[in-house]
């Protein structure tokens, strides 16, 4: 009697728990490629990373003293301003952007790196 019991128990848990993964619809194959680019992977969300790297940098700049704050809040904005461009661009043209854009795009992000690196050497304090 308790053997069946436990069977049944058994049986029932198991069932309890595969129906839902079998009853999910499961997502077709040419559909995934429009929406991989910024959620999959160690890549995908590497324009992500690099804007929060950024901000913490122009962050730690404000609290040693060799940035403004109003020129990192400035600088931020920019930054995001331009991710989304990037993403909308990208997005727009399928997932792919063309080389020209690539590379108006790191342009783009090369001068405002180049920006802030010449902020917060102009405000550095000088070591005596």
């Amino acid at each position: 009697m308790r053997q069946s019991f436990l069977l049944r128990s058994l049986v029932t848990a198991s069932l309890l728990f595969s129906v839902p993964v079998l009853a999910e619809d499961t997502a077709p194959a040419p559909q995934c490629k429009e929406g991989h680019h910024g959620r999959h992977g160690h890549k995908g969300m590497k324009g992500e990373r690099k804007l929060a790297r950024m901000e913490h940098r122009l962050d730690r700049a404000v609290s040693e003293g060799r940035l403004a704050q109003s020129q990192a809040d400035q600088f931020k904005t920019e930054a995001r301003q331009l991710r989304e461009e990037l993403k909308a661009q990208r997005d727009a043209a399928g997932g792919q952007l063309s080389e020209d854009q690539r590379l108006q795009a790191r342009e783009r992000v090369r001068a405002l790196r180049e920006k802030v690196k010449a902020a917060v050497q102009a405000t550095a304090p000088t070591k005596t």
